[in-house]
């Protein structure tokens, strides 16, 4: 696990030393451990390393038989072993045992191509001086970030943001019509971000950087295919076998290992398939506000299992105090408060170890947010002719809010395309009208949601109502936060998070079970807890998904009162924000009149990141933790599993 950057000098020009090095050292959290760089004619090459394979030899950038072509890669690569053999047998000559070299000399064999034979995450760049080409690409479901941007100069690519604010003539400008989208999905979608000019390398793409231009292509697509002749009892041992396979491979390290460990059937999964095949250390995080902390569930999950199991309790104060730097290091704002909390038990866990397994993925792929049981709920409106939707939509939106079923009548008249937007829906167009400024309105090259989701519902046509649902969120939702917050937060603390349920493999079989296996018993993600049910606690079979829950509602009617108001008096984004409005919706939540707490915290993130980014009002340091100094100072100790 690192961090990377890359760059392209388009007018043929020397590339800068310099430049590269201050792009690196922004990201020293990525990587603490060493870092690397190479220049040659118009590109740079730098690289940050946190050392995980290969510790001995892993130096990066690395390069080929020949010094012709060199590679900088950030994440970790399962398969690398048998692709290894496959290459040595084909007469490529390794001088380092790492995964990076592997794609290296797979991409001297294969090409563009050899992204579609990694197992793995990953984000890479190869300098091909033979075609004088940068070539490189974003794992299949974006589990590692890339970013690029070109200014009339260079074009550069980074694991972060930051790095490319380092380039010279890169602006700091806010994207308006990513602002827009945040205020919808709570977070800006791919590939935009929340800068001008800066875009994401979407997942499963690579790119070639040529004759001064950026080309992106797709390698490989998520295409779901439910096998319906196959009985329940075939998908609960397959979905099995394919978990346990996946967990070993995420073993591969020669440094300690552990595991995040919250309530749930998903990290308690991990846990309990990872304990098979080791002694485990589990961390799990926790608030001090009553009712939001699920630190006795997994406690008692710990000692079922037989971990060596740590927590933490957070407070509103420690939260508050770390925001501002944690901002800085999501690069830009997401609005999911749970963020802040994984950055503390990714703190905890980095005192005792550098690779952290958890359940990220398992929701998107097995079927597990409550809202896909929605289209069952629903399914009395599926027969019903576009007509009929219509006349019930129109006669429902007229009765009062009071009327109990109004909501369910509306979202019944719709179809999914038109109702589901992914895991978040925060602002609607209604309520952005009342938060966004008047001259924001008018944006020329503004594009409803509807437009983002659209594109994506396109490609999933054919499949049932919580198909698309899936399909969607692997989409939106699953990268655009869950895995964007799990990268960051996690790399802030010099640790690498491996996600088993996120995997090629995994996805393969998980696809082929039909959504009557998965939406069923009362429940979701039915299969997966039946497959799961030997390495768990009884109780956490059937207990609902809470995560990391945060007290966010509580806070911002009392000890985050105070910052909010002032926050919002204080952030120069009069000409985005209608304030007014925002200090409107503050004080109702405050009075205990709406809950506006996921609305207020959406805008306050955002105050928060102009701030730092546009406004460079704060200012961070390079940094890395004094629990990942003693770490590193108490590595002697040093497994392999190979």
């Amino acid at each position: 696990m690192c961090g990377i950057v890359s760059l392209y000098n388009k007018r043929q020009q020397p590339a800068q030393l310099e430049t590269i090095t201050a792009m690196s050292k922004v990201i020293l959290h990525r990587g603490p451990d060493d870092d690397g760089f190479h220049v040659e004619e118009n590109i740079a090459l730098g690289f940050r390393r946190l050392s995980i394979i290969d510790v001995a030899g892993g130096h990066q950038p690395l390069f080929n038989e020949n010094r012709d072509m060199w590679i900088v890669g950030n994440g970790e690569v399962y398969n690398y072993k048998e692709l290894q053999e496959w290459l040595k047998d084909r007469g490529h000559q390794f001088h380092t045992d790492s995964d990076i070299e592997t794609i290296l000399h797979l991409y001297e064999e294969v090409g563009v191509d050899a992204p579609k034979h990694l197992r793995g995450m990953f984000g890479f760049t190869i300098w091909d001086s033979r075609r004088k080409i940068l070539f490189g690409a974003r794992d299949h479901f974006g589990i590692k970030p890339l970013y690029y941007t070109q200014t009339n100069d260079s074009i550069g690519v980074a694991s972060e943001i930051k790095s490319l604010l380092e380039m010279p003539g890169v602006k700091r400008e806010v994207n308006k019509t990513g602002f827009y989208h945040y205020l919808t999905f709570q977070y800006v979608p791919d590939p935009e971000t929340m800068y001008e000019g800066i875009y994401r390398i979407p997942p499963a793409h690579s790119f070639i950087v040529e004759n001064d231009q950026i080309k992106l292509t797709r390698y490989w697509d998520v295409q779901f295919a439910p096998d319906e002749s196959k009985p329940f009892s075939y998908f609960v041992e397959g979905t099995r076998a394919a978990m346990l396979e996946s967990v070993d491979k995420h073993r591969v390290s020669e440094v300690k290992r552990g595991a995040f460990l919250s309530s749930g059937v998903d990290s308690s999964s991990i846990v309990g398939m990872l304990r098979t095949f080791e002694p485990v250390k589990t961390f799990s995080v926790g608030s001090d506000i009553p009712g939001y902390s699920e630190l006795e569930y997994a406690r008692r999950t710990a000692q079922y299992l037989g971990t060596e199991h740590y927590e933490t309790v957070i407070s509103a104060e420690q939260y508050m105090d770390e925001l501002p730097r944690l901002i800085w290091h999501q690069d830009e704002p997401v609005a999911d408060p749970s963020a802040i909390l994984l950055y503390f038990v990714a703190q905890l866990a980095s005192e005792h170890v550098t690779v952290v397994l958890s359940g990220e993925g398992a929701d998107e792929f097995f079927g597990g947010y409550n809202i896909y049981r929605e289209p069952q709920s629903l399914r009395m409106f599926s027969g019903m002719p576009d007509w009929m939707r219509g006349s019930i939509r129109s006669l429902a939106t007229k009765l009062p809010d009071t009327v109990k079923g109004k909501n369910f009548l509306i979202r019944g008249s719709k179809t999914v395309e038109e109702r589901f937007f992914g895991n978040a829906l925060i602002f609607s167009e209604e309520m952005k009208a009342h938060v966004v400024t008047e001259n924001l309105k008018l944006l020329a090259d503004y594009h409803t949601p509807w437009e983002i989701t659209q594109a994506v519902y396109k490609n999933a046509q054919g499949y049932d109502d919580v198909t698309k649902m899936q399909y969607l969120d692997i989409h939106t939702w699953l990268r655009g936060n869950i895995l964007m917050k799990a990268d960051k937060m996690t790399m802030a603390n010099s640790l690498e998070l491996r996600v088993p349920f996120i995997d090629p493999k995994v996805f393969e079989f998980a696809a082929t079970i039909p959504t009557k296996y998965k939406i069923a018993n009362g429940t979701t993600k039915h299969v997966l807890r039946e497959a799961m049910k030997d390495f768990l606690p009884p109780e956490i079979k059937t207990r609902p998904k809470l995560g990391f829950p945060v007290p966010t509602r509580y806070w911002l009617k009392n000890q985050f009162y105070k910052w909010a108001k002032e926050l919002i008096f204080e952030s120069k984004v009069d000409h985005l924000i209608n304030k007014a409005y925002v200090l409107y919706m503050l004080d109702e939540h405050r009075e205990g009149h709406g809950d506006y707490s996921r609305k207020i915290w959406t805008i306050l993130v955002f105050m928060l990141w102009h701030q730092i980014f546009i406004e460079q009002k704060h200012s961070f340091e390079p940094y890395v933790s004094p629990a990942v100094e003693m770490r590193r100072k108490n590595s002697s100790s040093i497994e392999q599993i190979g």
